[in-house]
């Protein structure tokens, strides 16, 4: 089973509209809402693939009730801890006449010192059924940290999936795969050259960094070789979840014991999958089998550096 956690659990509302253009009144043509949060859309995928996953999260105010209904009509196994604070909502704008996207992301509720620790509890209790555990997301104000939780997983493989001082602070626990994209990569390093960035945050304490770039794929910077993943076709749609549903692929794979080309074809081909989805955590099956074997990936010799 794949246990994901995502202390800042949202409510995911998607407006999808003809054109974007600020300043002006606009009519949505639709309007989707689930249960969000990076945790949430990485178990969403790993069920589509085929897997187990339980989703680990928080939830508060009149979201609360939305959620819950939300992830029981998918019937995805979940344990949400009650908090005080309502949960935050984020909003996905897609315009249909180029696909563009555009986010609006709440911070979230503060949580009680009390309530971290039913998060972390919930965690611990459920770690033994665990063959990965993937900690996602920002962090909310009044959490712990993912250091906290990535300690109690012991042996079993774990992934970190966050940005800025929560990405930073937590490579002491040393994560077998921290996954930034390139810009999240750029701003914690400082670093352009994203092997040098990636190679940095494995002499900090990441067993494994694998980054997303984007319609190139993605990069894997770890103790055994580094890798390049692209998919086979440039594709048009909602790129939101698409990095979601990469962890999703590393997880299954890490679970298995896989070696890292491997990891690296399921994670391009779910994520290539996941832009032709409706929303983030839905991904194209037809698509996902035909990419999986079109996947290019290849060993890159270059070595990057510090400086």
């Amino acid at each position: 089973m794949i246990l994901t956690v995502t202390p800042n659990t949202a409510l995911d509302v998607t407006y999808t509209l003809e054109r974007l253009v600020p300043g002006t009144t606009h009519r949505v043509r639709q309007v989707r809402t689930r249960a969000g949060g990076k945790g949430m859309n990485v178990a969403r995928v790993v069920r589509a693939a085929g897997g187990r996953a339980c989703a680990v999260g928080t939830a508060g105010g009149a979201e609360s009730a939305l959620l819950l209904a939300d992830l029981a009509a998918a019937g995805l196994r979940h344990e949400l801890v009650p908090i005080a604070g309502g949960t935050r909502r984020t909003v996905t704008m897609l315009s249909t006449v180029d696909d563009k996207v555009t986010l609006l992301n709440e911070p979230g509720p503060e949580l009680a010192a009390a309530e971290w620790a039913a998060l972390t509890g919930t965690v611990r209790r459920l770690l033994p059924t665990a063959g990965v555990l993937v900690c996602a997301g920002s962090l909310p104000a009044g959490a712990g940290g993912y250091a906290e939780l990535l300690a109690l997983a012991g042996d079993i493989p774990t992934i970190l999936d966050t940005s800025g001082a929560a990405l930073t602070t937590a490579l002491s626990a040393r994560p077998a795969v921290v996954k930034p994209n390139a810009a999240e990569l750029r701003e914690v390093t400082g670093l352009a050259d994203p092997v040098a960035a990636a190679h940095r945050l494995r002499a900090a304490g990441a067993r494994a960094v694998v980054v997303s770039l984007g319609p190139d794929g993605l990069l894997a910077v770890t103790g055994r070789g580094t890798w390049r993943a692209r998919p086979s076709v440039p594709l048009a749609g909602n790129p939101t979840g698409a990095g979601d549903a990469a962890v999703a692929g590393i997880a299954l794979e890490l679970a298995a014991g896989s070696p890292w080309p491997r990891v690296l074809r399921r994670a391009v081909a779910l994520s290539a999958a996941a832009v032709l989805g409706p929303l983030a955590g839905d991904i194209d099956p037809e698509h996902y089998r035909r990419e999986y074997d079109a996947v290019t990936v290849e060993e890159d010799h270059a070595t990057g550096s510090d400086s």
